[in-house]
This record gives C-alpha cells, sequence and structure tokens, in this order.
C-alpha cells in the first residue's frame, strides 16, 4: 500500500494568462502553493513543464516520434514548435536556482533555500511564456481554427518515497496531485474557452477574460475556439460538455444515450464526484485503435449510432477514473483499463448483445458461412489477444507503458486487462467483484491509491485464492493452457472422472463444463491443476465436457478444450475455406486462395494455394501450392512446411525448422527443382518497441535443373550449397541500417560476403543511402562465372529471388533488378563477373521528392588478372523502396549512357511481389 493520508491541506493554481494569438504565446504569471505532503523533508522541488517537449529534436517526445516511426516533428518547421520560456522563478518570494534536468527538458529542478519540511508549504511564483505547438503531433496546441490545451501549464512533480519523474511521451499520462484552480486569461473577442472547469466571463471592448476556478481537479484542458464546437448536455445531477457528438442524432437523443451510460457506469462503480464532465474528441480520436470494431465506418456495417456510442461510452468511462482515481498511470494502469474494458464488454452485452463482429455483413453469403461471421464483438476481445500472444507478442500487464509496444498499449493489454477482470468476476462472483469495485471507488476517490488496495479489499471478500492472479496473470507473459486428457466412467456409471493437463507453466483455476446441443448443462471450477488433475464430476445430460467454453478467460489454445463423455476425441472434419477465418474448435481447417504468378517460360501460372493458416497463427505450418504454366503448359509449384518454437527466456525469440521445395522453369522449356531444409534463428527485439529484426539462418540448397537437348550436365546443372546467413535490421523514422553477412559452401567453392546498407532522411521526404558489398571466395575450383560475383547481374542460383526472365540477356525482361552483389545497374558491353574478390559502394541522394541521383564504384578481382574499376551514375525514381523503383543510367566508366541508340532498353527497374516485404512496410510503427 501506499503511505498516503488524506490531508486538509491541498496544493493551489492561480494563473494570470494572455494569448497572443499573433505568435501563438501564453504570457502566463502563475503562484503554486505546494504541500509537503510526505515525511520527508525535501531540500529540492521538481515541477513537470511539459509545454517544453516540443523545444527541439533532442527532448524525450521528439525522440518517441522516432521510435513511432514518425518523422513529421523531426523535420517540422520553428513555427509549428514549441517550447515553455521561463523569465523568473522565485519560491517565497526569494530567487532560488532552477535548470532543466539533463535529457529531460520537460522537467525542471528548484534548489530550496532552506528544507521543506513535512506538511509545510511554499509559494512559487512563476513567469513563463508557453510558444503554443501545431496540434498536428499529439492532437494538443494550435488547430486550424484555434487551441486544443492539454499539459499547457507548470505542475509540481509527486513525492512519493522519491519523486516522481515522468517526460512527455505522448501517452497522455502526467501522474500530478489534486489542486485548487483559479485561472485568469484574456484571449481575443472572437475566440470562446471550453475547459472542465467552472468558468465566468468578462467581455471588454479588445478582449474577453474568462475566470476559470475548480476544487480537487487535476489536468485542466482548454479548448479556445473561433466556433463553438463543445455542447453541454444536462442531465439529472450531471453536466456533459463535449464535442464528440454526433451532429445527425437529435439533442434529446444524445443525453437520453448519455444518461444512460452515466447509470451504467455508477451502477457499477458510484458516483463522480464532480458535477461537470468534460469528454473532448481529441481524446476518443487519439487512442482509436483501443476499439477493433471488424470492418471500416464507411462500409457503415453496425446499427444506428453503434460506433459513435461505444467510442463516446469508453471516453467517458475514462473520464470517470482518470478524473477520481490518483495512481500512477504510468506504471499501475492495469486496474483502470481493465475497469474500462470490462464495462464495455457489458455494455454491449447488455444493449447490443447481437452485433457482430462484421455487423450487417454477417448475413451476407457467402461471409455469413464464416466462423468469424458468428463472433459476436465481445468475441474479439480473446481472439485478439490470442492473436498476439500465439506470436508472443503480449507483455505483462505490470509493464511500464511507455515500454509496451504500440498495439499493446492501445490495444492488447487493456484487452487482456479486461478479460482478467471477467476472469474475476466469474470465479469469485459477481456481488463480490461490484462490491469490490464500489468500495475500492468510493474509499480511494480522489486521494493517492494503486491498484493493491483493489487487491485487498477483494481478498477479504472471498475465501479463493487469488494469488494466481495478482501474480502470474499481471506480472508475467505466461499463457493460460489447459486440455481434458481424459474421461471415465466410474464403477456406477453415475459419475465422471475427468483428467485435465496443464499445458504451460501457469496455474490458474480452469472453468469445466457439460454441453448438450452447445448448451450448458454443467459448469465448475477446477483450481491447482500444475501438471494433470482428475476430478469426479456428475453424469448428467450432456454428451460433451469442454473447458473455458463461454471464453471468460484468455487462452492460449482454445481448440484442445472438447471431449466426448465416453473419452473419444471430438471428430473434426476437414472444412475448407476461401482465404482465412478465425479458428473453429469443431473442424480442421484449411484455407486456399488463388495464386497467379508470371515469368516469361512458364507464362502466366495459376494455381492454388493451400495452407492451415487460420487469422490466429499455429506453430505448426504447410503450405502447398500446385500451379499450371499457360505458356510452358506444365504444372509446376512450391511448398513449405515448418515449425515454429518459442522461447520466453532465452536471447532467440523463435526458433523455426522446417523444408520447402519448388519447380518452375529457369529457360524455355527448361525445369528446375529446388529443395531446401532450413532452420532459422529469429531473435528477440530488446523491446518490443523496437523496430527490427536480427535472423541466423542455416540451409542446404538443393538444385536439379533440366538440361537442354545435347547438352552434358555439369556442376552447374545438379548441386548442392551450404547457406549461412546472418542479417540484422535496425529502423526508426530517420535512420535505417541493415547489415547481412553470407557464408555458402559447395565442394567445388566456399565464399564469404557482407552487405551493409545505411539510409538517413534530412527531410521529410528526402534521405542519403550507401550500401557497401564486399565478396571474397576462400577457394574456387569452377569454371566460368555462373557461381562468380556479378557486377551488375548476380546469377541467382540459389532460386531465391523472384525474377521475371531470369536467364534474359536482352529484352525487357533483362532489365529487372534485385539489389545485391555488385548492385550496378548499367549494362555494359560485355558482362563483368569476380571469381576472386568484389567490393562496390552504391550510393544515393534525394533531389526532389522520389527522385534521386545515384553513383556507383566497384572493384572486381578475378584469378590470375589485376583489378578492374568502375563507376557509374544516374537517376532512381524511388517510388517505394525496394518495392517500386526505376533507374536511368546517365553517365559509366565508358561514356554517356543518355546519347547512346536504345536508350529505353537501359533503363532497370525494380517491381516486387514479394507480400511478406510489403506487409513489412506497411506495419512498421504498429505492432
Amino acid at each position: 500500500m501506499y503511505c498516503f493520508k488524506i490531508v486538509a491541506q491541498e496544493n493551489s493554481v492561480e494563473i494570470k494568462a494572455k494569448l497572443d494569438i499573433d505568435k501563438d504565446v501564453i504570457h502566463i504569471l502563475q503562484k503554486t502553493t505546494f504541500y509537503n505532503h510526505s515525511s520527508s523533508n525535501l531540500d529540492y522541488i521538481f515541477l513537470h513543464n511539459w509545454a517544453n517537449s516540443y523545444k527541439n529534436d533532442n527532448t524525450p517526445l521528439a525522440k518517441r516520434f522516432i521510435e513511432d516511426y514518425r518523422k513529421t516533428f523531426h523535420f517540422s518547421k520553428d513555427k509549428d514548435r514549441g517550447y515553455s520560456k521561463i523569465r523568473n522563478l522565485t519560491v517565497n518570494f526569494k530567487q532560488v536556482s532552477f535548470k532543466e534536468r539533463k535529457n529531460q527538458q520537460d522537467i525542471i529542478k528548484v534548489s530550496l533555500n532552506k528544507p521543506l519540511k513535512p506538511k509545510d508549504s511554499l509559494i512559487l511564483r512563476t513567469s513563463y511564456s508557453v510558444k503554443v505547438p501545431n496540434a498536428k503531433y499529439t492532437g494538443y496546441g494550435k488547430t486550424k481554427t484555434g487551441y486544443h490545451l492539454r499539459f499547457w501549464y507548470i505542475t509540481p512533480a509527486v513525492y512519493d518515497k522519491k519523486w516522481q519523474l515522468m517526460s512527455n511521451l505522448n501517452l497522455d499520462d502526467l501522474y500530478e496531485e489534486l489542486s485548487n484552480y483559479s485561472i485568469s486569461i484574456d484571449i481575443p473577442k472572437n475566440y470562446h474557452i471550453e475547459s472542465n472547469l467552472y468558468q465566468y466571463k468578462t467581455k471588454n471592448d479588445n478582449y474577453t477574460n474568462y475566470y476559470l476556478v475548480g476544487a480537487k481537479k487535476k489536468d485542466i484542458i482548454l479548448h479556445i475556439d473561433t466556433v463553438r464546437t463543445f455542447k453541454s448536455f444536462k442531465l439529472k445531477d450531471k453536466e456533459i460538455k463535449t464535442d464528440a457528438y454526433l451532429r445527425k442524432i437529435s439533442n434529446n437523443e444524445t443525453t437520453k444515450i448519455i444518461n444512460r451510460q452515466i447509470q451504467f457506469i455508477e451502477d457499477f462503480i458510484g458516483k463522480h464526484p464532480h458535477p461537470e464532465i468534460l469528454v473532448d474528441s481529441r481524446t476518443i480520436n487519439k487512442n482509436s485503435l483501443h476499439e477493433i470494431y471488424g470492418l471500416p465506418s464507411w462500409l457503415k456495417p453496425f446499427p444506428k449510432n453503434f460506433r459513435w456510442e461505444t467510442g463516446f461510452f469508453k471516453a467517458l468511462t475514462q473520464k470517470y477514473f482518470d478524473d477520481i482515481i490518483i495512481q500512477k498511470p504510468r506504471k499501475d494502469y492495469w486496474l483502470t483499463d481493465g475497469l474500462q474494458t470490462y464495462l464495455m464488454m457489458e455494455y454491449v452485452k447488455k444493449y447490443y448483445p447481437e452485433v457482430t463482429f462484421l455487423g450487417k455483413y454477417s448475413k451476407y453469403w457467402p461471409i455469413k458461412t464464416y466462423n468469424i461471421a458468428k463472433l459476436k464483438q465481445n468475441d474479439k476481445y480473446p481472439l485478439v489477444y490470442q492473436f498476439s500472444s500465439r506470436k508472443f507478442y503480449d507483455q505483462p500487464l505490470t509493464t511500464s507503458s511507455d515500454s509496451l509496444s504500440n498495439f499493446n498499449r492501445k490495444v492488447v493489454s487493456k484487452y487482456k486487462a479486461g478479460l482478467g477482470i471477467k476472469y474475476l468476476h466469474d470465479f469469485v462472483g459477481d456481488s463480490i467483484l461490484k462490491e469490490t469495485v464500489k468500495e475500492f471507488y468510493i474509499k480511494n476517490q480522489l486521494t493517492p491509491s494503486s491498484s493493491k488496495s483493489f487487491a485487498e479489499i477483494l481478498q477479504k471478500k472471498t475465501s479463493k485464492d487469488l494469488q494466481w492472479f495478482f501474480g502470474d496473470y499481471l506480472t508475467t507473459d505466461k499463457k493460460i493452457d489447459y486440455k481434458i486428457k481424459k474421461v471415465s466412467y466410474s464403477k456406477n456409471k453415475d459419475s465422471l472422472f475427468v483428467t485435465i493437463k496443464n499445458k504451460r507453466d501457469f496455474t490458474a483455476p480452469v472453468a469445466l463444463y457439460g454441453i448438450q446441443k452447445k448448451k450448458i448443462k454443467l459448469k465448475t471450477w477446477v483450481t491447482n491443476v500444475d501438471s494433470t488433475k482428475t476430478v469426479k464430476i456428475k453424469r448428467g445430460n450432456f454428451n460433451k465436457l469442454a473447458l473455458n467454453y463461454e471464453n471468460n478467460y484468455p487462452e492460449f489454445n482454445s481448440l484442445n478444450n472438447f471431449r466426448n463423455v465416453n473419452n473419444s476425441i471430438i471428430s473434426k472434419p476437414i472444412q475448407f475455406r476461401f482465404f482465412k477465418d478465425f479458428e473453429n474448435p469443431y473442424y480442421n481447417q484449411l484455407f486456399y486462395y488463388p495464386d497467379i504468378k508470371y515469368n516469361l517460360y512458364d507464362g502466366l501460372i495459376l494455381g492454388v494455394n493451400i495452407n492451415n493458416r487460420s487469422l490466429v497463427s499455429h506453430n505448426f505450418q504447410f503450405s502447398l501450392t500446385p500451379n499450371y504454366g499457360l505458356k510452358s503448359r506444365n504444372l509446376t509449384g512450391s511448398f513449405s512446411v515448418g515449425y515454429n518454437h518459442f522461447l520466453r527466456d532465452s536471447k532467440v525469440y523463435k526458433i523455426r525448422y522446417g523444408i520447402s521445395g519448388s519447380n518452375f522453369h529457369y529457360a524455355p522449356e527448361l525445369g528446375y527443382n529446388t529443395l531446401s531444409p532450413f532452420i532459422n534463428f529469429q531473435f528477440r527485439r530488446n523491446t518490443l518497441r523496437d523496430i527490427g529484426s536480427k535472423f541466423l539462418i542455416a540451409r542446404m540448397v538443393s538444385v536439379d535443373k533440366e538440361v537442354a537437348p545435347n547438352n552434358t550436365q555439369s556442376d552447374q546443372d545438379k548441386y548442392n550449397i551450404f547457406n549461412l546467413r546472418y542479417i540484422n535490421n535496425k529502423f526508426d523514422a530517420i535512420h535505417r541500417i541493415r547489415y547481412a553477412a553470407n557464408l555458402e559452401i559447395n565442394s567445388n567453392f566456399s565464399k564469404i560476403s557482407t552487405d551493409f546498407r545505411y539510409r538517413k532522411f534530412f527531410t521529410a521526404n528526402e534521405s542519403f543511402e550507401v550500401r557497401f558489398f564486399g565478396g571474397l571466395f576462400l577457394f574456387n575450383k569452377t569454371e566460368g562465372n555462373y557461381f562468380s560475383f556479378g557486377l551488375n547481374r548476380g546469377n541467382d542460383y540459389l532460386f531465391e529471388q523472384n525474377l521475371f526472365g531470369r536467364s534474359e540477356n536482352e529484352g525487357f525482361f533483362s532489365q529487372q533488378f534485385v539489389v545485391g552483389q555488385g548492385g550496378f545497374k548499367s549494362k555494359f558491353k560485355e558482362p563483368y563477373f569476380a571469381n576472386q574478390l568484389i567490393t562496390s559502394i552504391n550510393t544515393s541522394v534525394s533531389v526532389w521528392k522520389w527522385a534521386e541521383i545515384y553513383n556507383d564504384v566497384a572493384m572486381l578481382k578475378n584469378k590470375n588478372t589485376s583489378p578492374k574499376f568502375f563507376y557509374e551514375n544516374g537517376i532512381r525514381l524511388n517510388f517505394l523502396p525496394e518495392i517500386f523503383e526505376f533507374y536511368l543510367p546517365i553517365y559509366t566508366n565508358e561514356g554517356f549512357e543518355i546519347n547512346k541508340r536504345a536508350y529505353p532498353s537501359k533503363i532497370r527497374f525494380i517491381i516486387t511481389t514479394d507480400i511478406d516485404r510489403i506487409y513489412n512496410f506497411i506495419r512498421r510503427g504498429i505492432l
């Protein structure tokens, strides 16, 4: 428990301010009365000055933007940035020394002339100016028609055994004590103010003065605008001020909905002590990822008002906790997140029980035949958690919120916390949980608290052991996963012995059900199943047994939760589904979709991909793609079989091992087969916020190529190559680094190579890129250049590139370019290869939007010859890096290219159909 006492003295903040709209500056005179509520003498105090977060590129907020793959702020103009400039600061009317904290420009340390004793207070007077930033960065600041201000004034940090210091990281989670506020602010006559304080307005000749007051408040929001966007909805004992209403809904209907929501919330947790509540749309929209509805809004899949109503309910619920419960929001968030999510589940369950994940489209054929079409809105919570946990992307609920991935912070952790509350509700009982929540809410209103208080209240109200929840469920990423191992009858056939197996290392209560025609006939809780446990139940009117049938708690794998009472495993017929679907526990699902490829020799390649990859991934995966080439008139195709082994407490995140193979044509009427067993080590990122990856891949590539008639088979037609490859990618919004090392061993050669790439943006859309490639043969007994390093086009003898015409030396398909080996784009009079050593440097620099100038130099060394040097330059049209590009050569060491005949044939292009590469390009900064 926190050692807080309710004290009569409260901090107070008095502000006199004036808004200068010409310079977007607020001039502030502030008087802060600060009480030492601790039992320690304070030699200094800290102030949070979050308005200074927008000062430059070195603030924690600026660095956070880069981590989130957002470069808008980094390359913004000074007029769009913000700062806080302190002109004077005194304590008890005397000058004191103060300074910004190192590497935290939004935190100020104030040294006191004498220690501040417990229960004593000091008066801090500050004169400063706040330059308001553009609201496009965080949602707070200057808007198109005014200003939306949050975290705009200086506030004392909280001292709780130590100073609770936190920089602005765009998480809206400033930890502050409640204070009494009085704010006098002058604004131009044509502007209006809305806030979460009581307000009084006085009009003058050239300006309007607003006097704002409020007791026991924090996080003061000011919305200053030329347009009146806020409405006030007056209820029996509440007034809701909001700009998050829908114009198409009448005021009466909106008032009715809001009143219903408030009654629902207060019935569960208790009353909000303030008569006025401000709900602003920016808070709702900023965390819009919190709700995954299934389909975009423009399709209008849901009942009238559903999306708005649930969005507003979520925001209103958040205000009930943010305004009243004083906790460390960056560290101790799971309870408030969990209660908000749980209340949302209960609200939808009561008022929209039949709304499905896909809305009205669930009734349309063929969608209605899919499992996803049968899912209700509340089914998304365990499924989204399962989607994340199967990939081991979930994080403990005690992880500091600034260390959570964006997807976990906005979605998964909230869902897991809400499911946890639902778990407790189901396990301890509805009345006990409600009593606990109300007692916690009332006891801890407007006073510092923690989730430990909730745990203590709940444990006193039940005799059931809850250590599993407040221990492993909250503090680890351990997964719940049980299965029914065995069922047997008692001697007199009136009872069943059910053996339950714990498949993982998390021991938690498990719900056992008896099911008849999908109806629940029996439900009982089984506890302490740390390995296996056999329980005895009455033989009832049911023919199936199930675990977690109602999905009341998050489970790693729910497909093995069923068994017939005669102990037979439930027969699961094969079910084919087009494209994707969520798992169906009653079927073994196979998915298929059309597969369309093209190469010059097979022509248009049509086929179907058959796989077992549902929307929630399995450890075992397979893919089979039979194809038919319309030009070659041959059956072709590919396959892969792999198993993912995830490791929890290791530097290795995942080991994938398996085998893959393919059969296509590499030349007219000449086919090839590849077979490659592999093992792939994917290393764990330092944190899930890191954007990047590290892999170590070992594989044996076997190639068997058809030989043209009258030709004899050589070592270039049938060969085995052991390949060891290390790849390290590190990205942020400004810098992108990729390093690869490669080893290949064959009976006739062995070679190593390295590929280093670095790209830096110097404006939002302009960058400089450099690539270095070095390759060396350790030994080489081959003849010809089939396995040699290429200057402008390497031989893809491992058959890993998606080449349209891999054997073409002339024509359109020979112009396809893949960044590799020498990396040159120009075509020389003769092809150049290196059978001993190659080094090359490729550079490009932006000149306008996606237009770049590239320059390349290289050195090639062949056995028994002197080194040769090459250079070139040209124009690169970089529409999508490594996905869609064009290269127009200008000059090489053979002269100018643009004045030569058939110049269009010298243009090179990159067009990729690699779905993984496109997906990774899109996902950066989201997961």
